[in-house]
């Protein structure tokens, strides 16, 4: 008599979340062959049934044996958490499975662990998605960070699964970078652990905020695309019946003072009201990419001092909006894009040369325009003032995690002045939960959101546009009791001196994050010394 092979989806881990059809197979089948975890959640279902359950590592194992049972004619259900499609037995099943083999096939779908996890945070995937898992035991790591890559140059919103175990930490970390060449740094994405099981937990971030955070295999990643927005705290990304220009539907305002007036859309490019289009860019200019007020001061002096045209590209409309201000006779391409609007706006307007003025803390950002000055054979230079860092400063620290740590080795009440987007990974470190965190972050709605989700209490927000004097910090950090300060190695554009000497007049603790560099081809540090360079090039 021929048997029957049930090929069993049982969901991510509720009983209410397993569909009807699972249930009936359950119930219809005389053996089952499952991982014990997955048991607790279907036990109603298979009392009195012959129960077989290798061990987590012997997955291979637990398909023949359900197979030899269902040859010798019984009726099997062969059993997988989430989808047993996706990730899981169903391949390992087909791949033992005879072509005379005589016994009935039957896959049941079931709620995957993307579908589970995106529940949770809303509806991140609306619009096309892919799925990547980072382990590499089936799978080289190079063919993982090859799909990653078109992942992300695609914008494809994506969910990453088996995201990092106890002999695999740094491969998560990696592909991050990798989503962060070509993603915006705000795409919206969220982490998800132990989705509809006990522990379940859930949080919303940026994505530049998740290489400072830490997960394990229960951990699952939903990255946004560049239109993935919140409400009422949670995302949700569009189905596509928008203006699908860089940035349309993001959230970001698009306008030409010249064409149409501001608000007015352009037609493809993410621009501050005033700004230039893509296809009104002056050609063979010099293009500043500006992080700083040092970057600003930068292009106007170039502005000032060739007849070459100077393009400022700043990541955010205020970013422009200062550009505007501080730049006179310069062009403005600003807002939120992502590489392949850089790609195009580079090629199209045949950019001569890129000086890379971003914040020293963008190694991401300096990444990727090293790898478009690549493609596209512009010269590269990268203007960054020198290391204002001394000894007598305060403790000098080389990874965020380990500043965390010294920071709550050395205070309780600690003030961040590190921007925003590092906020996470010092109010998610171990033991963070015992200390008060005093926040100072740009006015921006979006930046005081988040703070605020991260559950910093509104009283500990000071929300100004720096950098500030060190009487200024001296008396905010004395009205706040503050007795840890950490910072970065900012320079003078980013107020470092001023934090010191604050520092020092109260007698608290500075812990200072150092650089992470990238190699850079040609580095000028003074306005004199870009200037020479250009000229070496004949572009002064």
């Amino acid at each position: 008599m021929s048997g029957v092979l049930n090929l069993v989806s049982v969901g991510p881990g509720f009983d209410d979340l397993i569909v009807p059809r699972a249930i009936t197979a359950l119930r219809q089948s005389d053996v089952i062959v499952a991982y014990e975890l997955y048991l607790r959640w279907i036990q109603p279902h298979i009392e009195g049934k012959e129960i077989h359950t290798p061990p987590l590592t012997q997955e291979r194992e637990r398909a023949l044996l359900a197979i030899e049972k269902a040859r010798g004619g019984a009726r099997v259900s062969l059993i997988s958490s989430g989808d047993i499609g996706i990730y899981a037995m169903a391949a390992l099943a087909y791949e033992e499975i005879r072509e005379d083999d005589t016994f009935e096939v039957n896959l049941i779908p079931g709620i995957t662990a993307a579908n589970a996890c995106a529940s949770l945070l809303g509806s991140p995937l609306s619009h096309d998605f892919a799925t990547l898992s980072l382990s590499d035991l089936l799978c080289p790591w190079e063919w993982i960070e090859h799909r990653a890559r078109h992942i992300a140059q695609a914008d494809l919103a994506c969910v990453m699964y088996n995201v990092q175990s106890a002999g695999r930490q740094q491969g998560v970390y990696r592909v991050l970078q990798l989503m962060l060449e070509s993603k915006a740094p705000h795409t919206l994405c969220g982490v998800v652990k132990n989705a509809y099981r006990p522990g379940q937990q859930l949080s919303i971030h940026r994505l530049d905020e998740l290489p400072g955070l830490k997960f394990d295999m229960l951990t699952t990643l939903v990255i946004g695309n560049r239109f993935t927005q919140r409400k009422r705290g949670q995302i949700f990304t569009p189905r596509g019946y928008n203006d699908w220009s860089e940035g349309g539907a993001g959230g970001t305002q698009q306008g030409n003072a010249g064409q149409g007036g501001a608000g007015a859309r352009t037609g493809g490019d993410a621009v501050s009201a005033g700004a230039v289009t893509r296809q009104s860019l002056p050609r063979g200019a010099v293009w500043v990419f500006s992080g700083t007020s040092d970057g600003n001061a930068l292009a106007a002096s170039l502005a000032e001092a060739q007849e070459r045209p100077v393009v400022v590209s700043t990541a955010t409309e205020y970013g422009g909006t200062l550009a505007q201000r501080d730049c006179p006779g310069v062009s403005i391409w600003s807002g939120r894009q992502g590489v392949e609007a850089r790609r195009q706006a580079l090629g199209e307007s045949g950019a001569r040369v890129l000086v890379d003025a971003t914040h020293p803390y963008a190694s991401s950002m300096s990444r990727q325009l090293l790898g478009l000055s690549r493609e596209l054979a512009i010269p590269y230079l990268r203007f960054e003032r020198g290391s204002d860092y001394a000894a007598t400063d305060g403790e000098l620290c080389a990874t965020q995690e380990l500043a965390a740590e010294r920071a709550m080795a050395n205070g309780k009440r600690i003030f961040l002045a590190t921007g925003s987007k590092d906020v996470a990974s010092f109010l998610q470190a171990p033991g963070a939960g015992q200390h008060e965190w005093f926040l100072r972050l740009s006015a921006d709605p979006d930046m005081l959101q988040r703070a605020i989700a991260l559950g910093v209490p509104r009283e500990r927000i000071c929300a100004m546009q720096g950098p500030f004097s060190a009487a200024f910090n001296t008396a905010l950090w004395r009205d706040w009791q503050i007795d840890c300060v950490v910072t970065k190695d900012s320079g003078e554009a980013g107020g470092y001196r001023a934090k010191v000497e604050a520092a020092q007049a109260l007698g608290i603790p500075l812990i200072v994050i150092g650089r992470d560099e990238p190699d850079y081809p040609n580095l000028a540090t003074s306005f004199d010394a870009v200037v020479e360079q250009l000229e070496r090039w004949d572009l002064a």
